[in-house]
């Protein structure tokens, strides 16, 4: 398409999202209870502010993470909160963690909220501020913390907000009926963005079959007081909705391996991320709930649910007819990225933007040996040579894999999906990751470990010079009290003797 910038890679893959757009979006009922997990980004759990038997209302945190960077957990509803224990969470593993469970009272009785106000005469500070205490986050599916995303760093100069409208995904259209439905608020989100940032341009890159919702937006933007923003069709090419991959194609810049887009003086935002930052700067509104696209063959009705924060999927699946008798595996997010989850007791959470429900898989063919034909390095949009990152980590290679790029890998599936020996590539990149992973915690501790032992000998050292010292100096005061000459007074004194002689 004119005006964009090639990026290697990618594949094309049967959109499915017919079956999900098709209605207007629905509301879900607010279930009996509610779960919210405290394990957090850096892998500690929050620290809860409320106890069982407490009553909360809609909108109150009721967990602080450690790191105060990280956004505060609200109650999306009113209710008690009847339990702090382990519930399922939504991880591969199938591991439980701790988790607030609130008993909704059906009353959805709020806190106290800021009133409307003219948010463009904010500080800068005072809008970050609002955009912390409303709990948002990254919605893409990453889940960073935003109000710590706009402050990229004095050193780093941002040019570029990108406004990431692309979903890429099969089956997956939360974004697009959130910009098709609610245009206004994503491009006021990304104006409030822009200023935040003090960028120069917006770019909202969209895929072009996105006919509807490209209309809707253009005419919000037409209206006026807009200035700064483009609305930018990209094609319809997986992963073109990939963080880096975005980046490249609407401005031709690199974002640096080891680094992050703001390293190339862009910040990027997904489109419900912008909307949620609109509520809570101008409308005083925290992020209670987000649009989730419940679809797939193993679910009777497709549709996209404006759904509360903390419900469970199985709840949604209800509101979707329930299972189909093909449902055998459950998502959370699109088929190739997404999470495959053990139990739909699991809660939706602030980046969960589809439930989705596969139908049974047939027998899966051999893996053959790799016959070196290359077609997973053509369609890398890392521009990595996955056969080789295969061979290393196979022969558990670790330094090798790591020099051509094995952390640079986003796991985006392309590779495995165009294998004609069925080699399931990703798998093995997860596996050397986590030994990788492992190893240099295992060398984080050796270290800290060695640090701390040279430091107690050090210490010992100095104990014992000291001691020394002491005693050095108490004989001295000894000898003075005593009359005797100190014994370096008196190699002193026979010096002079044997000088006169």
């Amino acid at each position: 398409m004119a005006g964009l910038f090639p990026w290697a890679g990618g594949i094309r893959l049967d959109p499915c999202k017919q079956e999900s757009s098709r209605h207007g979006l629905r509301v879900a009922s607010i279930p009996p209870q509610l779960v919210f997990p405290l394990l957090q980004r850096n892998g500690r759990n929050a620290r809860p502010l409320v106890a069982a038997g407490e009553r909360v209302r809609r909108g109150q945190p009721i967990a602080a993470p450690d790191d105060p960077l990280l956004a505060p957990i609200l109650a999306s509803t009113s209710g008690v909160i009847g339990a702090i224990e382990e519930r399922p969470l939504p991880h591969p593993s199938g591991l439980s963690g701790a988790c607030i469970v609130l008993d909704a009272d059906g009353r959805d009785e709020a806190v106290d909220l800021p009133p409307p106000c003219d948010h463009i005469a904010l500080p800068i500070a005072e809008q970050r501020r609002r955009i912390h205490a409303a709990g948002i986050v990254g919605m893409g599916g990453a889940g960073f913390p935003t109000a710590l995303k706009l402050d990229p760093g004095g050193l780093r100069e941002i040019d570029t907000l990108v406004l990431n409208g692309a979903e890429c995904e099969p089956y997956i259209t939360c974004d697009d009926s959130l910009m098709r439905l609610f245009p206004a608020d994503v491009l006021a989100g990304g104006a409030i963005l822009m200023g935040i940032l003090q960028a120069r341009r917006c770019l909202l890159g969209i895929e072009a079959d996105r006919a509807e919702a490209i209309a809707a937006l253009e005419s919000v933007r037409a209206s006026g007081g807009f200035a700064g923003i483009e609305i930018v069709p990209v094609p319809a090419v997986y992963p073109a909705g990939g963080e880096k991959q975005l980046i490249r194609l609407l401005t031709g810049r690199e974002v640096p391996a080891a680094g992050i887009p703001a390293d190339a003086g862009v910040v990027c935002q997904n489109v419900a991320t912008a909307a949620a930052v609109y509520r809570a700067v101008a409308c005083g509104e925290p992020l209670l709930s987000r649009i989730v696209t419940v679809t797939g063959p193993g679910v009777r009705r497709p549709d996209n649910w404006l759904t509360r924060i903390g419900t469970p999927v199985a709840h949604l699946i209800e509101h979707g007819g329930g299972y189909t008798e093909s449902a055998r595996r459950l998502i959370l997010g699109g088929p190739m990225m997404g999470v495959a989850v053990a139990s739909d007791l699991v809660p939706v959470g602030r980046e969960t933007g589809c439930v989705l429900v596969l139908d049974g898989v047939a027998a899966a063919a051999p893996t053959l040996p790799c016959i070196r034909c290359g077609a997973c390095a053509d369609v890398c949009p890392i521009r990595l040579l996955p056969q080789q990152l295969y061979w290393h980590a196979q022969a558990d290679n670790l330094r090798r894999a790591t020099e051509y790029g094995l952390d640079d890998c986003i796991e985006c599936g392309c590779c495995d999906f165009v294998c004609p020996s069925r080699i399931p590539l990703v798998q093995w990149f997860r596996s050397a990751k986590g030994e990788l992973a492992a190893q240099q915690q295992a060398r984080r501790v050796a270290d800290h470990a060695r640090a701390r032992f040279e430091a107690r000998q050090r210490r010992q050292q100095r104990e014992q010079q000291e001691r020394a010292e002491s005693a050095r100096r108490k004989k001295e005061i000894l000898l003075r009290a005593s009359g005797a000459p100190a014994e370096a007074d008196g190699e002193s004194a026979a010096a002079e003797k044997s000088g006169m002689d």
